[in-house]
C-alpha cells in the first residue's frame, strides 16, 4: 500500500508555501518532519521497518541527511535483519551527488563500503534487494585504483541495469535518473545525460505528482540555461510536495534564478532559510541565493540585510556555507560596481576561527573579488597579488572542476590587469579568450550564478573603450545565458544609447525600470533608466 507522508488536506498554495507565510513554517519542527510527499519503497523487513523505510526514503529524496540517517538507523534497530536499512545508510553517506566528488573523501567511501557489507551481513531477502546493494557497490568498488569519473559511470550503468531488471520498481528508475543527471560533463553543451534523465523522470512525475524525488531531480536536471524553462512545472510543485523539508523549499530557486524570476527566488529562499534554522549549511546557502536575487532588483539594502542575517548565525564548517560566506560580500560590492569596496573585502569568519584552508574554491571567491576591485580601481600591483593568490588556491584544490574554475578566475583578473596598466587592446583580447572558456563550462549547484561573468566584464571594457556596438553584442550574450541580470540590462541600455540607438536604449531602460521598481536605494543607472524610459 502506498504510504502518503503528507497530512491530508495540508497542501499549500505555491506562493504561500514559497513565501513561508503559512502553516508550513509555523509547524516546522526538525524532529517532526511529516509533510515530505508520497513515497513507496517496498522492502522485505518487518512491518515496523517497512512503515519507516518509505519515510526514510522521502527524507533521502529531499536531501534531509541527518534525519534520513537517523531514520535508517532506527529501521536497523527495529529489524536487525533488515539489510536494506544499511543500504539506505550507504546512500545517505554518499550525500548530494550533484556536488560529487568534492564531498567524498576516501574516509566516506570506506564508510559507504562498510555499510554495504553490513547490509549483506544483516540479510538481503530477495534478488532485488541484492541488486540494489550491488548497484551501489559499483561506485565504491576498486576505489583505490579507479578514478571518480570511472566509478560514477559504473554506478550509472549499474543503476540502469537495476531499473531494467525491475521495470515496475519506480524507485529504481528514479535513482537511476538521479545518478544519470548527476554524472554530467560540465563541458557537454548537448546536455545528453540531463536529457536522458528527464526522459525517465517526466512520465514518472506525471503518474506520481506527489513524489518528492521526481520534482527534486527534475529541477536539478533542468538547471542549465538552455533548458531551464522546462523545469518550471517541477519548481512550482516541489515546495508544495514537501513543505517540511528546507531543501525542498530552496530547490525551486535554482530554476527561478536560471530564468530570472527574482521575486520567486527570494520567496523560495526566505522560506528555506526560516525552515532550516541555524544548525546546517542550508540557511547560509539560501541567503546567498537571496542576496544574488535582491541585487538583480537593485534591492541593495535587503541584500545586505540577508548577508548580515547569515553572518550573525553560528559559523558552519561546510563547503556550501563557506562559499556563501565568501560570495555574499563579493556580490554586494561587485554587482554595485563598488570597486574600492571589493578590493578590501575580508574573509568572515576570519581564518583565525574558520578553516578556510579546507575550502580553496570558496576562498578563491574572495581573491577574485579583490582582484577585480583592485584592477578596476587602477591598482594593477594589488590585482597581480590577488591573481597569484588565485593560482596558489588553484593548485591547492584537489577537484579538477574547481581547479579549472579558479584558473578562469585568475585569467579574468590577469586580463583586467592589462586594463589597469592602460593596455586596452590586450585587456579586450584576454577577456574575450577567458569569456569563451567560462562559457564552455557550467556553474556549480553551490552558486546561484557567476560572481561576475567574464563576458559582462568584457562588455564593460568595450563600453569604456567607446565601442558601444560591440559592447551591446556582449551584454546581450550575457542576458541570453543569465536572463534579467541587472548589470547586463544597465550596460545594454548605456551601450545602445552611446551607439545612437534610442529605441533599443529605451527598451532596455523600460525593462530595467520595471524589474527594479522596488529598488532600495535606487542606483545611478536605475535613475538614468527611469528618466530614459519616461521619454517619448
Amino acid at each position: 500500500m502506498s504510504r502518503d507522508l503528507s497530512s491530508q488536506g495540508l497542501w499549500l498554495a505555491p506562493l504561500l508555501a514559497l513565501a513561508g507565510l503559512g502553516s508550513a513554517q509555523a509547524q516546522h519542527d526538525h524532529h517532526q518532519l511529516t509533510r515530505l510527499g508520497t513515497v513507496e519503497f517496498a522492502v522485505e523487513c518487518n512491518d515496523a521497518a517497512q512503515a519507516r523505510f518509505s519515510r526514510a526514503m522521502a527524507l533521502y529524496h529531499s536531501f534531509v541527511w541527518p534525519e534520513a540517517m537517523a531514520a535508517f538507523d532506527a529501521i536497523a534497530a527495529a529489524d536487525p535483519g533488515c539489510g536494506m536499512a544499511h543500504w539506505g545508510r550507504a546512500m545517505t553517506l554518499l550525500d548530494n551527488p550533484f556536488v560529487w566528488p568534492s564531498n567524498l573523501p576516501p574516509k566516506v567511501l570506506e564508510q559507504v563500503a562498510a555499510a554495504l557489507e553490513q547490509a549483506r551481513s544483516a540479510g538481503l531477502k530477495t534478488e532485488r534487494e541484492r541488486a540494489y546493494v550491488e548497484a551501489t557497490e559499483a561506485f565504491v568498488r576498486d576505489r583505490d585504483t579507479r578514478d571518480h569519473p570511472t566509478r560514477v559511470k559504473a554506478f550509472e550503468e549499474a543503476m540502469g541495469k537495476l531499473a531494467g531488471q525491475y521495470p515496475e520498481d519506480k524507485e529504481a528508475s528514479i535513482l537511476h535518473a538521479l545518478v544519470t543527471s548527476a554524472n554530467f560533463d560540465p563541458k557537454d553543451k548537448s546536455y545528453a545525460n540531463q536529457k536522458r534523465a528527464a526522459k525517465i523522470l517526466e512520465p514518472l512525475f506525471a503518474e506520481n505528482p506527489q513524489h518528492p524525488g521526481l520534482a527534486h531531480y527534475l529541477i536539478h536536471t533542468y538547471d542549465y540555461p538552455p533548458i531551464a524553462s522546462e523545469g518550471l512545472p517541477a519548481a512550482r510543485r516541489y515546495a508544495e510536495i514537501a513543505p517540511d523539508a528546507p531543501h525542498a523549499l530552496h530547490m525551486p530557486s535554482h530554476i527561478f534564478t536560471r530564468v530570472g524570476q527574482w521575486q520567486d527566488s527570494i520567496a523560495s529562499n526566505r522560506a528555506s532559510a526560516k525552515a532550516a534554522g541555524d544548525k546546517t549549511f542550508n540557511a547560509h546557502h539560501a541567503f546567498d541565493y537571496m542576496v544574488y536575487a535582491h541585487l538583480q532588483l537593485s534591492q541593495d539594502d535587503a541584500a545586505r540585510q540577508a548577508m548580515q542575517q547569515s553572518i550573525a548565525m553560528k559559523p558552519i564548517d561546510n563547503f556550501a556555507a563557506a562559499y556563501a560566506y565568501a560570495a555574499m560580500p563579493a556580490r554586494l560590492a561587485l554587482e554595485r560596481a563598488e570597486w574600492a569596496e571589493a578590493s578590501k573585502i575580508t574573509l568572515e569568519p576570519s581564518a583565525e576561527v574558520y578553516p578556510w584552508n579546507k575550502y580553496p574554491q570558496a576562498e578563491a571567491v574572495n581573491a577574485f573579488a579583490r582582484g577585480i576591485g583592485a584592477a578596476r580601481s587602477g591598482d594593477g600591483a594589488s590585482a597581480r597579488r590577488q591573481q597569484a593568490r588565485l593560482l596558489a588556491l588553484r593548485d591547492a584544490s584537489k577537484v579538477p572542476y574547481w581547479s579549472d574554475q579558479i584558473d578562469i578566475q585568475a585569467a579574468v583578473v590577469g586580463a583586467l590587469v592589462f586594463c589597469a596598466d592602460g593596455k586596452t587592446l590586450e585587456c579586450v583580447d584576454a577577456l574575450t579568450s577567458v569569456a569563451a572558456r567560462e562559457d564552455a563550462t557550467e556553474k556549480h549547484v553551490v552558486t546561484p550564478g557567476p560572481i561576475l561573468p567574464a563576458r559582462e566584464l568584457l562588455a564593460d571594457t568595450l563600453l569604456a573603450a567607446k565601442k558601444p556596438r560591440e559592447a551591446l553584442v556582449e551584454y546581450e550574450a550575457v542576458l541570453a545565458k543569465e536572463p534579467n541580470r541587472y548589470r547586463a540590462f544597465a550596460g545594454a541600455m548605456q551601450a545602445a544609447q552611446q551607439d545612437g540607438n534610442a529605441t533599443m536604449a529605451r527598451t532596455y531602460a523600460q525593462k530595467l525600470a520595471e524589474q527594479a521598481a522596488g529598488a532600495q536605494p535606487a542606483r545611478a543607472s536605475l535613475l538614468q533608466a527611469r528618466e530614459l524610459a519616461a521619454t517619448r
